[in-house]
């Protein structure tokens, strides 16, 4: 497309500039990411408790993992996870804060 060899040092960053192209495949990822979980928090079934981390049990040993819900609220810019979780509730606004993200490209 742009006919540049093989040899030649550039980064992603610059082709992609060159090309005047942006990465999409992260924001789409994130945004499916987003909408199924949204769909998910709006029923009572065993994904939602999975998910928000309502299980019983003992956790292994180590350091702690890092939680879908921590990067879901950081992504879309909400306070904390249970503002996050409270929009999930109302379909307009969780589609709208969706949609703020992917407009911002974070």
């Amino acid at each position: 497309m742009l006919k540049i060899p093989w040899t030649a040092k550039k980064t992603n960053e610059r082709v992609l500039q060159e090309a005047q192209s942006k990465r999409s495949l992260l924001h789409k990822i994130r945004k499916r990411q987003a909408t199924f979980f949204g769909h998910i928090m709006r029923q009572e079934k065993l994904e939602n408790v999975i998910i928000t981390g309502m299980m019983t049990g003992r956790r292994c040993a180590g350091r702690q993992r890092e939680r879908l819900t921590d990067g879901m609220a950081g992504w879309l810019g909400v306070g904390s996870v249970v503002a996050m979780l409270q929009k999930t509730k109302m379909r307009q606004e969780w589609r709208g804060l969706i949609a703020n993200a992917m407009k911002q490209g974070t």
